[in-house]
């Protein structure tokens, strides 16, 4: 498991009406390999709104559809949940990932 991973994980949460979600891996590398039973992720979604906290996805990093990642709805799932492999961010759009991340935490530069 790496930072920018997508994964498709079966009933997310009681709240999410979807029968699977895609996630995206953003915990830092040192978290992802520690005895921590938990990682960071954000959601993907079909719909995008053009917001900067938002990353358009597609096709190419295994997806069936253009979505996109949501970075204003993190989460905390278990490693153990992120089962079932899609794909991978290539560096520009871990880079555009990193941006969304920024803002949506309200980190400087």
């Amino acid at each position: 498991m790496r930072r920018g991973d997508l994964y498709r994980v079966t009933h997310p949460s009681a709240h999410d009406p979807k029968r699977y979600r895609v996630f995206v891996v953003v915990s830092r590398q040192v978290a992802i390999a520690s005895r921590f039973s938990t990682v960071i992720c954000a959601p993907v979604y079909t719909v995008h709104d053009g917001l900067s906290t938002q990353v358009p996805v597609g096709p190419d990093e295994g997806l069936k559809h253009a979505s996109s990642i949501h970075c204003d709805e993190l989460v905390s799932l278990p490693k153990a949940r992120l089962t079932h492999y899609l794909g991978t961010l290539a560096s520009p759009k871990l880079q555009q990932l990193n941006e969304a991340l920024k803002i949506a935490l309200n980190l400087d530069e």
